[in-house]
């Protein structure tokens, strides 16, 4: 799951490619000023394929399958039907920025809607741009450390953030508990990873960071 970037994807290995849906809806949210009729022809079908998805929460990738193929797939079908019919009935100018907004919808319509044929398969790459946000911040802030070391020491805290955040551990009280049983940790420290913290009752947690 990437966007269509070239660089993204590689040959190298079997592979199912998806594209990200909300790359593909920026284009038109950007251009929506100038265009407004015809972006929110796009923008009302996507809108409509992440409604579904929403309500897809909680079912097996195979339920979701058929559930975005009956719900999603007459949206979509219909979204490409009109999109086919702009651009061969020249309704769109291919050099302007809306006809190279249709022009990637068409491009890579297969790889956009890969959740229609596909289970398992996610509309976006959301996900993962949030979790590498917070390394893309990290590395900002890491030009005014004074020292590598303390440098690194940031990288180590953003990943036992990150992990903490992950597992659903308070990373207050997740940190305030390593330093107040510094030699239990030091003892057998996969025990205090934030996954094995996590799943300590409560009781023996508190027993943990008195």
């Amino acid at each position: 799951m990437s966007d269509a970037l070239a660089a993204n994807w590689t040959g190298e290995f079997e592979r199912i490619v998806a594209k990200c849906l909300a790359h593909a809806r920026r284009q038109f949210v950007d251009i929506e000023p100038a265009f407004p009729r015809e972006c929110a022809r796009v923008l009302d079908a996507i809108g409509a394929v992440y409604g579904f998805d929403s309500q897809a929460r909680g079912m097996n990738d195979e339920q979701r399958l058929l559930f975005h193929q009956q719900q999603s797939g007459p949206v979509v079908a219909a979204l490409r039907v009109w999109l086919d019919e702009q651009m061969k009935e020249r309704l769109v100018e291919p050099n302007s920025s809306l006809g190279g907004a249709f022009a990637y919808l068409l491009k890579h319509w297969e790889g956009l809607t890969k959740f229609l044929t596909v289970a398992g398969a996610p509309l976006d790459n959301n996900l993962c741009e949030r979790a590498l946000k917070l390394a893309v911040l990290n590395r900002k802030n890491a030009l005014f450390y004074k020292t590598e070391r303390g440098a690194s020491t940031g990288d180590c805290l953003m990943s036992i953030i990150k992990t903490c955040a992950l597992n659903h551990v308070n990373v207050w009280e997740y940190l305030l508990a390593l330093v107040r049983n510094e030699r239990l940790v030091g003892r057998d420290p996969t025990q205090w990873l934030p996954w094995n913290y996590a799943a300590a009752p409560p009781s023996e947690r508190r027993e943990q960071a008195a």
